[in-house]
């Protein structure tokens, strides 16, 4: 039952756990042929850059994890925006490309290290037993319908600022309005933070009261009872092959303006409108997987993945039928969102035990997330080396084959768990 205080809970995990992730991915991604113009970059020293946060995130999430069992929630969530915050101070000022590596280094640390396994086990907490599917499809669907109220607020700023079109406006007209758009983020991450603050304190300090005892407890410990779990690895499996389906929606509005012939302020447009699904998707997905089971619907989700992106990649680009890409791209969102709202709450129907809940979503996570390492940077050598359809082709196969063997594992992981 949503009492006011549960809602306050929630309300923070769903504001915290997409804020925190604005600045290193929100531009990048809802902005990508901007972005590329404002830093003069190509694609493939972007996704080397963004390869060099999965780096540092991966070496961050086991440690993490260990963090988030034996810490407060609050201070842990608040510290890590107030982090990232700075770092998009930073990054308003257009840093150079060795500077701007380095800024994505900075973003893998402070997004992960204090934040992801506080954020995973808080939301299991809040679902108790019954409710798994409920409170990750919340958490997804309220991030989704967050990040896509800020890139809505963006895009229009970016509208509205060159009301004649945007390839008509100035260097430094563009330049301005992209800083406001990086200091809204900004703005919006260091006032999340404070609300974490408060509304989670008297949480945070019951949780607290029943760990502290444990803080200093042998590390390897928590290591070798969750590597105890053979459903670990096929939850592992799982989360690589959405989180890469995740992170090719990054290339989407590149895709529209070199391939379908949009507008970098279209493109902007059609990624906004498929990330409104978001929210819904998450939350459906959700609420299906407490009826039909999470293994059950990761599989689903992944079948219409692996459609999506085999049309993409086969296919003929038909420009006078936009309905037939614009649906896909719908399709593609619903899919991979489905997921996003579902890999974690895969362990109450293993029987994950709650007290070694962040060191288990440190593993699954420094593997799961490896994505954020390899996807773009793949993805910008594809289109440098075959510019246009045919380097978007090769993407989608690669996309294609990831979502197959995510398949494959969810239904490996049914059989496992249905076979107990």
């Amino acid at each position: 039952m949503l009492n006011q205080n549960r809602i306050y809970l929630i309300l923070g995990l769903i504001l915290a756990g997409e804020a925190i992730f604005a600045l290193p991915f929100h531009i990048a991604r809802f902005f990508r042929p901007i972005m590329l113009e404002m830093f003069n970059l190509s694609a493939t020293e972007l996704g080397a850059a963004q390869g060099i946060y999965g780096i540092v995130a991966m070496l961050c999430y086991f440690p993490g994890g260990f963090i988030a069992d034996r810490y407060p929630v609050h201070k842990l969530i608040a510290l890590s925006l107030w982090m990232t915050a700075l770092g998009g101070l930073f990054m308003a000022t257009l840093p150079n490309y060795p500077e701007l590596v380095l800024l994505y280094g900075f973003f893998g640390f402070t997004t992960i290290i204090l934040f992801w396994g506080a954020l995973i086990r808080a939301t299991r907490e809040w679902g108790g037993s019954h409710e798994q599917g409920l409170a990750f499809g919340i958490l997804e669907g309220g991030r989704g319908l967050l990040a896509v109220v800020l890139a809505t607020i963006a895009v229009l700023v970016f509208q509205y600022s060159f009301p004649m079109g945007y390839e008509t406006a100035t260097l430094v007209e563009k330049t301005k309005v992209f800083r406001i758009v990086i200091y809204g983020y900004t703005l919006v991450t260091a006032l999340i933070g404070i609300y974490i603050w408060f509304a989670f304190s008297s949480f945070s300090k019951r949780k607290h009261e029943l760990i502290i005892v444990k803080r200093w407890s042998n590390f390897s410990i928590n290591i070798k009872e969750v590597f105890s779990y053979p459903s670990v690895w096929l939850q592992s499996l799982i989360v690589i092959c959405a989180y890469v389906g995740y992170k090719g929606f990054d290339n989407y509005t590149l895709f529209a303006v070199d391939v379908y012939g949009y507008s970098e302020i279209e493109a902007a447009k059609l990624v906004t409108l498929g990330s409104w699904i978001r929210p819904f998707a998450a939350i459906a997905a959700g609420l299906l997987a407490d009826r039909f089971h999470v293994v059950k619907m990761l599989s689903i989700c992944f079948l219409m993945l692996l459609a999506a992106d085999m049309y993409f990649a086969f296919s003929t680009p038909i420009h006078n039928i936009s309905w037939i890409f614009i649906g896909n791209v719908l399709v593609t969102c619903i899919a991979i969102f489905g997921l996003r709202g579902l890999y974690f709450a895969i362990y109450e129907e293993v029987k994950m035990p709650i007290a070694i809940t962040g060191s288990a979503v440190g593993l699954v996570s420094v593997i799961g997330f490896t994505p954020d390492v390899f996807v773009l940077f793949i993805a910008g050598l594809l289109m440098d080396n075959s510019p246009g359809l045919l380097g978007h082709q090769h993407f989608f196969m690669f996309l294609s084959s990831f979502a197959a063997i995510g398949l494959i594992a969810s239904i490996s992981l049914s059989r496992y768990i249905f076979s107990k």
